[in-house]
């Protein structure tokens, strides 16, 4: 197959979040609220296991109640920040604030980091004229996240979830981002780390890929192993 586009998953593929405790340490000395250890490492267990930081660990269960929510968090922003700040809200925090200042953080640049081979694949597909987009199953524009880190000029178009009310697998989010690109889905690779959400780009004809979602200390060259350019050396 010779790529012509290739479509980039976001969280686990292109950048990493930061761990829950950065995450909530974060916050808590932005805020200026002090806990003890004990107190911190209780809330930060909580907040692991209610999933509540978006990109992180996953609920290990999901109340009832939010059931419905949780499986279309990410067709708007109203539906996500709602998912995740319920999420969080299981955990009796200090302050009432700290709910919505967690969901806040986690959309800054600084709780996000770049694989560290992202940009050289990124760059090289580029340079071979490959056409680039990301699809994200997002609530919110994390444009700025790629700006910041000086991956925006390597991107052709972004298909994010909430802008269209459709995630993934839903084939459509797929075939709209191959049409952004002007390209046929059989020239396309979608690159991902979740078998089942980016999988379903198969549906529509692209090749699929999968990186592993791992720190990114754990993660030096995901990317450039799948050799996603032919005749560049690993």
């Amino acid at each position: 197959m010779q790529i012509k586009g290739a479509l980039f998953d976001f969280s686990g593929t292109l950048f990493r979040i930061e761990p829950v405790r950065s995450w909530l340490r974060a916050v808590l000395t932005e805020r200026g609220i002090a806990v003890d250890e004990s107190a911190f490492e209780r809330y930060a267990a909580g907040l692991e296991a209610a999933g509540a930081l978006p990109g992180g660990p996953a609920p290990g269960h999901v109340p009832a109640p939010f059931a419905a929510l949780w499986a279309t968090r990410d067709e708007s922003a109203r539906a996500h920040r709602e998912t995740y700040t319920a999420l969080a809200r299981q955990v009796a925090l200090p302050d009432p604030g700290l709910y919505d200042a967690l969901y806040e953080r986690h959309r800054t640049p600084a709780a996000w980091q770049p694989y560290p081979d992202a940009a050289e694949v990124l760059g090289e597909l580029r340079g071979n004229g490959v056409r680039i987009g990301v699809v994200s199953n997002i609530g919110w524009d994390l444009r700025p996240i790629f700006r910041e880190h000086g991956l925006d000029g390597l991107i052709d178009a972004y298909v994010l979830s909430y802008e269209h009310g459709v995630q993934k697998p839903d084939p459509r989010i797929f075939h709209t981002a191959c049409t952004s690109l002007g390209l046929d889905p059989a020239d396309v690779v979608m690159v991902g780390d979740d078998r089942e959400a980016d999988g379903g780009a198969a549906a529509v004809g692209c090749d699929v890929r999968f990186v592993r979602h791992l720190p990114v200390s754990e993660r030096p060259d995901g990317l450039r192993t799948l050799e996603l350019v032919p005749g560049v050396p690993r």
